[in-house]
């Protein structure tokens, strides 16, 4: 008994000393730690969702924070996959979508990128209400995992990372304004032609 007990204690720290985690045990810790976050539809199901997570990863939420995470874009489609033999019964697949961007200093893009999740589940004409809950339920289940797939690619990005982004994002910026004061510059100084006067006959 204590020899196997010692086997599995072994293999834990084994386990945990290479990264392993059991699904569900592990951290939800961000290196984030200060987001403003800000969506299309602000009062939405899914930026709700979202908030309650972030804040329950120790991220503090707030428009002064020195980046923003902007929910640019979710679109939910449906269509058909397969038809049964009756026909009166369908699969059809579910797709979310979800597009984001992170900005930083001077509201400049950082990044941006999208989250898509696809689901099947079968529609049964004779039993609507059925599967109406069940396209529902399932709908809430791809909103979850929308939100998890968020958390994860948002655990990934350190602010160091972000750091760099920022000043790549400064460098395009002053480079673009320079090239428009130039191209302003070369406009004022170009002589223009006055309108040729016909003489009156």
């Amino acid at each position: 008994m204590i020899k196997r007990n010692l086997l599995v204690m072994g293999l834990a720290v084994l386990l945990s000393a290479c990264g392993f985690q059991l699904r569900g045990t592990g951290t939800n810790e961000l290196a984030i730690k200060e987001l403003n976050l800000t969506a299309r539809d602000a009062y939405g199901a899914t930026v709700k969702q979202l908030r309650g997570s972030l804040e329950n990863s120790g991220v503090r939420l707030g428009s002064g924070a020195p980046y923003t995470l902007d929910l640019v874009d979710e679109r939910a489609s449906q269509r058909t996959a397969s038809y049964s033999g009756s026909a009166r019964s369908a699969e059809y697949e579910l797709t979310n979508a979800l597009q984001y961007e992170i900005r930083g200093q001077n509201n400049l893009s950082l990044l941006n990128d999208k989250i898509e999740v696809q689901k099947v589940y079968v529609h049964d004409a004779n039993n609507l209400t059925g599967s109406d809950q069940e396209a529902a339920q399932v709908r809430r289940e791809m909103r979850n995992e929308l939100v998890q797939r968020m958390m994860l690619r948002l655990q990934q990005i350190t602010p160091a990372e972000l750091d760099k982004l920022q000043v790549a994002a400064n460098a395009r910026a002053k480079a673009e304004a320079d090239a428009a004061a130039e191209a302003q510059r070369v406009m004022d100084s170009t002589p223009r032609q006055s309108p040729i006067q016909i003489p009156n006959q």
